[in-house]
């Protein structure tokens, strides 16, 4: 049994007089807005295209759309969605024009943002990582406020593990994602020299990272990983 894979663990992180709680990773946007409203938002954000209130409750994962056609109407009355007529169907769409419109970009852009911001800290890191993505329930867009963010972290060879500089990086990005989103960091770490053995061990980490991995920097996984049989 080889012993250099690190499973995902959550990195527990807590600083002297503050107290945080975990977003829900699926629905970021909850923790600004958390009524039916944000999601309906967020859905309009997400094109241009005009959609119908059936449409927009689809999207949202509503079953009834009766709670969105209100949402809808209000903000209509607001001016920050427009309302056309076409044959028998009320079509929307997010005013751009509006001036909350840019705030409204950013709240659905929270999933975006955040995977900009691990590119951004990775970037600095002095001990460079052969790969890093985000895998699980955040990557797949599901998940709640119990999620952890999951990372998947190739050291290089000739680094050990617990080599200062790189657990101080890895500690530091661990702080940063509990304070960018309230969750703790859940991250699985391997050797570049080891990365053939997590494959031939057959760990269920790595049909998730096929699925699911979201690349921060290195090669994709299939290169990393090799085909799958």
């Amino acid at each position: 049994m080889w012993m250099g894979f690190r499973p995902p663990g959550r990195y527990f992180v807590r600083k002297a007089g503050i107290v945080t709680g975990p977003m829900d990773v699926a629905h970021p946007y909850t923790a600004i807005c958390p009524t039916l409203d944000s999601a309906v938002l967020t859905i309009l954000a997400g094109t241009t295209r005009p959609l119908t209130g059936r449409e927009v409750a689809r999207l949202a994962g509503r079953r009834s759309h009766a709670g969105v056609l209100k949402v809808l109407s209000r903000l209509v009355a607001h001016g920050l969605v427009d309302r056309q007529e076409a044959a028998t169907a009320l079509l929307y769409t997010l005013n751009r024009d509006h001036l909350a419109a840019p705030a409204v970009d950013i709240i659905a852009g929270m999933r975006g943002e955040l995977l900009r911001r691990l590119c951004e800290a990775v970037a600095t890191w002095e001990v460079v990582p052969i790969h890093l993505s985000l895998f699980g329930s955040t990557a797949r867009g599901q998940g709640d406020t119990d999620s952890d963010v999951d990372l998947f972290v190739v050291r290089p060879d000739g680094v050990d593990e617990d080599d200062s500089r790189w657990r101080a990086q890895v500690d530091r990005l661990a702080t940063q994602v509990l304070r960018w989103t309230g969750n703790h960091a859940g991250i699985a770490e391997v050797a570049e020299a080891e990365v053939g053995d997590l494959r031939s061990d057959g760990r269920p980490i790595v049909a998730e990272l096929r699925s699911d991995a979201v690349v921060i920097c290195g090669p994709e996984v299939s290169m990393l990983l090799g085909s799958a049989r």
